[in-house]
């Protein structure tokens, strides 16, 4: 693994981190959250069109191509949907350690769809750093019926953006992020937005407080964090994404003790310890396996 791609999954982790946040201080329906994130990101992203060659290339790109890509935002957009819900009934950490569960099955499935190998000390790695996410999570599972069911919300979630991972990495040796973006934020929101009409939804009258979380949650979490992934998706395969963005765990765990008030507890910080030692044996089991093959 190439430094400079170790170094921008480092900073998706942290902008992806701020996002539980902002769904926290949001004061609007769930699905209206998740359609202005989207909406807002598709929109930046439509700037990027200025460009000859994104206007061409999507022009060029075949309708089974566009039908893939526009499919991919409506798996994201029920990902949203259901990671929203989910942090309606547990806690923040909890559904972060739940949703981020991605790598069993990025593992899975990156063994039967891109036969995808790892040696047994870069799973050793993928299993230490998911007993972390369970360490910190062990408490709020138990809590009751309605944190249990935020989590299972969670861990439907989980598989949910496993699909959305691996469409992209099917989609992206191909095809540029720009267009990618487009396409799969676009149906993303529109997707959002008929649910939103469909339930009836207010979607104007919120607070100032409200309408900067929008944005910071399309600013950060979506193009700084979520983009971000999907531009190392070419290179990077949906596991080694999954194990990265383990990562945000630690960091929303941190935030939400600075500005949500919510203790941090001794099984946390060993969690979080744990976590980290899983993602250090993964990343050094990998680049040894690649070595090896080259």
């Amino acid at each position: 693994m190439k430094f400079i791609h170790i170094l921008l999954l480092i900073v998706g982790v942290l902008a992806l981190s701020s996002s539980a946040i902002f769904v926290k201080v949001v004061d609007a329906p769930v699905e209206v959250t998740a359609f202005y994130r989207m909406f807002i990101a598709f929109i930046i992203m439509l700037v990027m069109m200025i460009r000859r060659d994104y206007r061409s290339e999507l022009r060029s790109l075949s309708n089974k191509a566009k039908i893939i890509m526009s499919v991919s935002g409506i798996v994201l957009a029920v990902h949203y949907l259901l990671w929203f819900e989910s942090l309606q009934y547990t806690s923040v950490a909890s559904s972060t350690v739940i949703v981020t569960l991605q790598p069993i099955f990025a593992v899975i499935g990156g063994y039967y769809i891109f036969r995808e190998r790892y040696s047994i000390r870069a799973l050793s790695g993928v299993l230490l750093a998911v007993i972390g996410c369970i360490v910190i999570g062990y408490n709020d599972l138990k809590l009751s019926g309605i944190a249990l069911y935020g989590d299972l919300l969670a861990f439907i979630a989980a598989l949910v953006i496993t699909v959305y991972f691996y469409v992209g990495q099917y989609v992206r040796v191909s095809t540029s992020l720009v267009v990618y973006s487009i396409l799969s934020y676009g149906s993303s929101a529109l997707t959002l937005l008929l649910i939103n009409i469909l339930r009836g939804n207010n979607m104007l009258s919120f607070s100032a407080t409200t309408w900067m979380a929008f944005i910071g949650l399309a600013v950060f979490a979506t193009i700084m964090g979520q983009s971000l992934f999907n531009y190392l998706i070419k290179w990077l395969s949906t596991t080694v994404i999954s194990m990265s963005i383990l990562g945000e765990v630690v960091g929303t765990v941190i935030l939400s003790y600075l500005f949500l008030g919510e203790f941090i507890r001794l099984s946390q910080l060993i969690g979080i310890g744990i976590i980290l030692l899983g993602q250090v044996l993964f990343i050094i089991a990998t680049n040894r396996d690649n070595e090896s093959k080259s």
